[in-house]
């Protein structure tokens, strides 16, 4: 089973408790952020991923230790736990989630509705050749799909959503020297009003399941 939770935003003042879960990666790049907003994002979806994970492996959220190796070399890449289960973060707005999926690679996405003011640029940067300039909400769509599919086969947007032809059931082409060779899977979700998201993963595909994360996180603030 794939297991998408979702939650609230959490600042730091209000959760001294979740703050220790992070390592000291986390921890620095949680005290960069200016913005309280995104300070209360990045920590209620790392700390929820923590718990969620910690719990599936049977260990303490503080104690997980994961591998970030980029295809640099560099510590900075798409994080993974050796031995775990496959997991993704995204967060927008007022809305944080975290997947996981035992069968193997997994991408997760989240985007508020808000209106686009350079639609059509931003359109032609996110469709292929083959595709047709969607409108706002369709974008939206389309937009949650790929960055999730981008982020399950580990690239991100380094490698551009152009790529990437959509159809009725999936992917029907993807070029270049990024693209995967294994199938892939991919659902659209609704985790609130004003919200798309979409996961997508490599692997046998799951039954899906949304869930709300924020007792969890409540249980572990103080």
């Amino acid at each position: 089973m794939t297991v998408v939770w979702w939650a609230a935003p959490v600042a730091p003042a209000n959760a001294p408790g979740l703050v220790p879960l992070l390592d000291g990666r986390e921890r620095e790049r949680l005290d960069r952020f200016r913005r309280p907003a995104d300070q209360a994002r990045y920590l209620a979806a790392h700390a929820l991923a923590r718990l969620v994970l910690a719990d599936s492996i049977g260990t303490s959220a503080a104690a997980l230790e994961f591998d970030r190796t980029c295809r640099c070399g560099e510590q900075h890449g798409k994080p993974v736990l050796p031995g775990g289960p496959g997991f993704s973060l995204t967060h927008a707005g007022d809305l944080v989630g975290v997947a996981v999926h035992p069968g193997g690679d997994v991408g997760l996405d989240v985007e508020q509705v808000r209106e686009l003011t350079d639609l059509q640029a931003m359109a032609a940067h996110a469709c292929s050749p083959r595709e047709t300039a969607p409108d706002a909400d369709a974008f939206f769509t389309l937009w949650t799909r790929k960055e999730a599919l981008l982020k399950a086969v580990g690239t991100g947007l380094s490698t551009p959503m152009s790529a990437i032809t959509l159809g009725p059931a999936g992917v029907l082409d993807w070029t270049g020297e990024d693209a995967p060779s294994a199938p892939l899977w991919l659902a659209d979700l609704r985790p609130a009003a004003g919200y798309h998201a979409a996961v997508a993963g490599t692997g046998e595909r799951l039954r899906i399941t949304e869930r709300r994360g924020d007792a969890l996180l409540a249980g572990q603030a103080r």
